[in-house]
């Protein structure tokens, strides 16, 4: 998704983004692939501290568009907020790089998926956090997966009740 969508996203009303999921249309109005209906967004950004804001109020208009339990949508946010403020501390201790936050609706379940090109999941005897990221991500999330092969992903996912996918729907 590009700058200009992801702007048209943010500043898009609940019930314009509510709209979007239901009908299968992207956030600037056009239509998603044939037949199918819009099941999440991606947005890839330089991997800073004011990105992260940036990303965890994109989760906050998906917590609008399918109507979140506000519990649940603390949670997600948090969550995601841990997931890519590791990849800003740790990722590319060299200089910068970018983050991509994949988010999807499938079935009865969210996926949100954080992944960098960064130096990947490796204990740091210098690490400036105290290691509670993903253990809190854990706690929160119905499931966790780390991968580190060409690209670090952490992959969290949420159980939506049948009321939530519903809406998704």
């Amino acid at each position: 998704m590009n700058t200009a969508r992801t702007s048209d996203w943010l500043a898009s009303t609940a019930d314009e983004r509510r709209n979007v999921w239901r009908e299968g249309r992207n956030a600037d109005g056009s239509s998603s692939a044939p037949n199918t209906r819009m099941s999440g967004f991606r947005i890839n950004l330089a991997a800073r501290a004011e990105n992260v804001a940036v990303i965890r109020h994109a989760c906050g208009g998906l917590g609008d568009a399918l109507n979140l339990p506000d519990a649940l949508l603390s949670d997600i946010k948090l969550a995601v907020t841990e997931a890519c403020t590791n990849v800003v501390v740790h990722a590319y201790p060299e200089g910068e790089g970018q983050m991509e936050v994949s988010v999807a609706v499938n079935d009865s379940q969210l996926e949100i998926v954080v992944a960098d090109d960064g130096d990947g999941i490796l204990p740091r005897a210098d690490s400036p956090g105290l290691g509670l990221g993903l253990p809190l991500i854990a706690t929160l999330a119905s499931s966790l997966e780390l991968s580190s092969d060409d690209r670090t992903e952490v992959r969290i996912s949420f159980d939506l009740d049948d009321s939530v996918t519903e809406i998704a729907e």
